[in-house]
C-alpha cells in the first residue's frame, strides 16, 4: 500500500484527509498522464462515476475539471456502481475510470478507485505517480490550452448499457419470485430495480431515497437487520443488501436469516460442479472466510485458496490462476467470466439462478454450511505498526495454541481504515468473546503506552 492509496483507492474524510485539492490534483495528473500516452494525434479518454454521498458531487466536479484540464476527455456516467464503471471502462475502450466512493463507509468519507483499460485495479506505476505528485516531488504540470483542452461529455449511457448486460445474464424469468432489495441509499438505487423487474420479479425496494447524507445509515449489507425484518414481514422469497457503491452483496432467505459471502461461494462453486463447469475445481477465498466454509469445500470434494484481505488480491489471483470464482465473507463476490470486479447485482442474479434452477426455497440453499461462531473487535488505530509489540504476538500464541485445530485467530491492519482487526473463531461464541476481548486489551494496552 503506498501513502494515500490503499487496497480499495485513496480513501479518507471528504475534506479531512481527502480533500477537494487532492482531488483535483490526482485529475491533473491522470489528464497528463494519459494524453501524453496517446500518439498520431489521438485524443485520452476517462470515464467517472460516483456514489450518492454529498461530497462525491464535488469530487466528480474536481477531478473532471483536473482531467480535462490537462488535456483528456472525461465522460460521466453521474450515480453508478463501481463494477459499471469497471465493465463500461473495459469494454468501451477507455484509457482509465475512476469511482468515487467509499463504499460501505458513512457518508462523511469518501474515496476514490482508479480502474486500468482491462477493468481491473490501477497499476502500480501510475499510482505511484499520482503520490509523488501529491507529494511535489514532480514539477508542476502543464495546463492543455486552445483545441487540447479536454472535453466533458454526458455518459449516462454507459450506464443504462451495463443495466442492459445485466439483463442479458438472467437465465431464467423471476416471474413467480417476490425479492426484496435493500440498496443502502447508494448507487445501487439507481439500477438493481430496473434490472430485476426487467427480469419478471415482484421487487420490493427499501433504502433507495438518496440524499447525500444517509448513504449505508442503518442500511444495507453493514446494518442487515432492516432487510431481515422487512422480508419476513412480506414474505418475500429471497432478499438482497448491496452495500454504497454496491460491489458486494449479502442475502437474506425467506426466514430472515443472514446468508454471508462464504454461503454465497460454497453454493455457487457446488452448482458448477454439478455442472460440470468447474474446470479448476477451487474457489479463492481470503483469510477472512468460516473455518466452517473449508471444511464443507473439502466434504464437496473442492479446492480452495486464501489470499490477503482485498477483492485486488482474489481477483489478481484468480486471474493468474485463470480461476472462475471467489470472494470475500463480507460479500465481494467475483465471477470472472462475467465481471472484473466484485459485483453485487450479478451476485444477486447469479444466487437468483441457482435458486430457480434447483426449485427450491432460499432455506435450503444454505442450510449445508454451519458457520463456526465468531467474533470481530475492531480497535482504532492510525499507527499499525503496534502489532510488532512483544506483548501482542504473546497474546496471539496463547489464543491460537489455546483454540488449537477447531478455531483460529487473525489479527491484521484494515486497508482501509484507521482500525485493527481482531477476528476469533471457536466452537463456542464464549471462547471467541474470551479470546477476542483478551487479544484486543493486550493491543489497546500497547497503542496506550506509544501514546496515541
Amino acid at each position: 500500500m503506498g501513502k494515500y492509496f490503499g487496497t480499495d483507492g485513496f480513501r479518507g474524510e471528504a475534506n479531512v484527509t481527502l480533500t477537494t485539492d487532492q482531488a483535483y490534483k490526482v485529475g491533473r495528473y491522470l489528464g497528463s498522464y494519459f494524453a501524453k500516452q496517446k500518439k498520431n494525434g489521438g485524443r485520452a479518454r476517462v470515464v467517472i462515476g460516483k456514489d450518492t454521498r454529498v461530497s462525491s458531487y464535488t469530487f466528480e466536479y474536481a477531478i473532471a475539471a483536473g482531467i480535462s484540464s490537462s488535456g483528456t476527455d472525461v465522460y460521466m456516467m453521474h450515480v453508478t456502481t463501481t463494477p459499471s464503471v469497471a465493465y463500461i471502462t473495459r469494454t468501451d475502450h477507455f484509457d482509465c475510470g475512476v469511482i468515487i466512493s467509499a463504499s460501505h463507509n458513512p457518508f462523511y468519507d469518501n474515496g476514490i478507485k482508479l480502474i486500468n483499460n482491462s477493468g481491473e485495479k490501477m497499476d502500480g506505476e501510475v499510482v505511484t505517480g499520482i503520490e509523488d505528485y501529491l507529494d511535489g516531488k514532480i514539477g508542476e504540470l502543464p495546463f492543455a490550452t486552445g483545441e487540447k483542452m479536454g472535453h466533458i461529455v454526458d455518459y449516462i449511457s454507459g450506464r443504462n448499457r451495463y443495466i442492459g448486460y445485466l439483463i442479458s445474464l438472467g437465465m431464467y424469468s423471476f416471474r413467480e419470485k417476490s425479492v426484496a432489495l435493500d440498496c443502502a441509499n447508494g448507487a445501487a438505487w439507481s439500477i438493481a430495480k430496473s434490472v430485476f423487474e426487467a427480469l419478471g420479479a415482484k421487487t420490493q425496494v427499501i433504502n433507495a431515497e438518496p440524499n447525500g447524507l444517509n448513504i449505508n445509515k442503518d442500511a444495507g449489507s453493514t446494518h442487515i437487520e432492516g432487510l431481515q425484518k422487512y422480508v419476513v414481514e412480506h414474505g418475500c422469497d429471497i432478499g438482497f443488501a448491496y452495500d454504497g457503491d454496491a460491489d458486494r452483496c449479502l442475502c437474506v432467505d425467506e426466514k430472515g436469516r443472514v446468508l454471508t459471502g462464504d454461503h454465497i461461494l460454497l453454493l455457487y462453486a457446488k452448482y458448477m460442479k454439478s455442472r460440470g463447469k468447474f474446470v479448476t475445481n477451487t474457489v479463492v477465498t481470503t483469510v477472512m472466510s468460516n473455518l466452517g466454509l473449508y471444511k464443507a469445500l473439502d466434504a464437496e470434494g473442492i479446492g480452495y485458496v486464501k489470499t490477503q484481505v482485498g477483492d485486488k488480491y482474489v481477483y489478481d489471483y484468480m486471474k493468474e490462476h485463470k480461476n472462475k470464482l471467489g470472494g470475500e465473507q463480507s460479500g465481494h463476490i467475483i465471477f470472472s467470466k462475467y465481471a472484473t470486479t466484485g459485483d453485487g447485482i450479478l451476485t444477486s442474479l447469479k444466487v437468483m439462478e441457482v435458486l430457480l434452477a434447483r426449485n427450491v426455497p432460499a432455506s435450503k440453499l444454505f442450510d449445508e454450511l454451519t458457520l463456526y461462531p465468531q467474533t470481530i473487535v475492531n480497535i482504532p488505530a492510525a499507527d499499525k505498526s503496534v502489532l510488532e509489540d512483544g506483548r501482542v504476538a504473546e497474546v496471539i500464541e496463547d489464543a491460537e495454541n489455546a483454540l488449537g485445530s477447531e478455531g483460529r485467530i487473525l489479527v491484521r491492519g484494515s486497508g482501509t481504515e484507521p482500525l485493527i482487526r481482531v477476528m476469533v473463531e471457536a466452537k463456542t461464541e464464549d471462547d471467541c468473546k474470551e479470546w477476542a476481548e483478551t487479544v484486543a486489551r493486550i493491543i489497546r494496552t500497547a497503542i496506550a503506552a506509544k501514546g496515541e
